[in-house]
């Protein structure tokens, strides 16, 4: 469930930064923080995500190796 959650809500800041694009605020300095800060956040998340795919794919193998 977790693993799910953080996907979609990785997922969504970057969907901030589309539309930030596509308004053209992107040239301002408001917009640049604006996607670093989206990015950033959308990078944790991300990681979080790979980091609980890690776990559970060593917790499988270690049940596999019994």
């Amino acid at each position: 469930m977790m693993l799910l959650l953080s996907i979609v809500l990785g997922i969504v800041p970057l969907l901030g930064i589309a539309w930030t694009v596509m308004e053209g605020m992107v040239t301002t300095v408001d917009g640049l923080f604006l996607s670093l800060i989206l990015l950033s956040l959308s990078g944790i998340l991300f990681l979080n995500a790979y980091l609980e795919l890690r776990t559970r794919m060593t917790k499988a193998t270690a049940q596999e190796r019994k």
